[in-house]
């Protein structure tokens, strides 16, 4: 693994420079665990990807070859990614860690464990800690959280923490427009996707985020006291969040394809009956991220949604006015950041939204 990993891996960090030379001086002698630190969007999951190729690529990593991009693509059968289903990470969860942990690599003479979200670990905690500690020789775990509570300090002892700084919004604008957006347009979707770059790279691509934005915005004025009216807004607004995916779907379908046209050439190879996939062509793992991937956008478009709403209220309360009207403005921005968070305990989003919009038409206050 000697020799210096090609700039291909890591490309889509940005703004991250400490924590990028830290992972690849690590790529040399690597241990057996890291914990990558730093709010969401600021570049922890595509560096823990490239940080696993070069971990699992016989070159060291030059971001191009099979390996690389299986691993960059998240279907290698040496990384094994664990993401929790509910609000906690579980116990249940933790097992199949420890269980993942103790099978022999499949390719290579060793596989990364790339486990997400442990800022929350609760009470999983010390069933992973002995596992993390003491991995097997062929075992790296790569796991990320976005903050470090009380739970995180004791498995964090026996990682290397890499931290990573929140994004400024002008450094994802200038990526962005790096990538082609136009200036004005490129800081509208940095501050919409909140300092993330993956998200406002997604945004680029979606001719449909201005209109989406605008219907939250329209919120207020057109609640009107009645709880039908506040039903049926949100229900538009679900039904917005389901559009919303359809730029990621597209990348999901160009994904899918690309994996079918690997098969057809080992089929080729190998002689296999065509229409007939060879065992761990990745086709499991690239169908359950994408189902992460689209739960992951909806609860983060329902997010920038509720931030829009919430941006009327706050200036109408910076507008000035009577105390009746400040206080109904900052009621309902109490109400807005309540459901804010909490979303990761509930997941029902038209039942949330239709409990929030009834409560915000109850407010008097509207600007006329």
């Amino acid at each position: 693994m000697e020799g210096m990993p090609d700039t291909q891996l890591f490309a889509d960090v940005i703004g991250q420079d400490a924590a990028v030379s830290s992972l690849r001086a690590a790529i040399v002698r690597p241990v057996h665990a890291y914990l990558l630190v730093g709010p969401a969007g600021s570049g922890k999951r595509a560096s823990a990807l490239s940080f696993a190729a070069s971990l699992l690529c016989a070159a060291g990593g030059d971001g191009t070859c099979d390996i690389c991009r299986r691993v960059l693509g998240g279907i290698h059968p040496d990384l094994v990614a664990f993401e929790r289903e509910g609000p906690w990470i579980t116990i249940g969860m933790a097992q199949q860690v420890s269980l993942a942990a103790a099978r022999s690599p499949v390719e290579g003479d060793r596989k990364v464990l790339m486990l997400s979200d442990f800022h929350l670990v609760k009470e999983a905690g010390p069933a992973l800690l002995k596992t993390i500690e003491e991995p097997p020789p062929s075992t790296v775990f790569v796991i990320t959280a976005e903050f470090m509570p009380p739970e995180l300090v004791t498995i964090a002892s026996r990682c290397v923490v890499i931290e990573f700084r929140p994004l400024p919004l002008e450094a994802v604008a200038a990526a962005l427009q790096a990538g082609g957006v136009e200036a004005g347009l490129a800081l509208e979707l940095a501050t919409a996707a909140d300092g993330r770059l993956d998200r406002a790279r997604l945004l680029a691509g979606d001719s449909e985020f201005g209109v989406r934005r605008r219907a939250w915005q329209a919120v207020p004025e057109r609640l009107d006291g009645n709880g039908a009216t506040a039903v049926a807004i949100a229900g538009e607004l679900v039904a917005h969040l389901e559009r919303s995916v359809a730029p990621l779907r597209a990348r999901h379908e160009a994904e899918v394809a690309e994996l079918d046209a690997r098969v057809a050439r080992a089929n080729e190879v190998t002689g296999a009956k065509a229409g007939k996939r060879p065992a761990k062509t990745g086709a499991k793992e690239l169908e359950e991220r994408h189902r992460r991937e689209i739960r992951r956008q909806r609860t983060d478009e329902l997010r920038a949604g509720l931030a829009a709403l919430a941006g009327v209220y706050r200036d109408r309360l910076a507008a000035g006015g009577p105390s009746s009207v400040a206080g109904d403005a900052v009621e309902s921005v109490r109400l807005i950041q309540e459901l804010y968070a909490n979303l990761a305990y509930n997941p029902n989003e038209l039942l949330q939204l239709q409990a929030l919009l009834v409560k915000l038409g109850r407010q008097p206050a509207r600007v006329g």
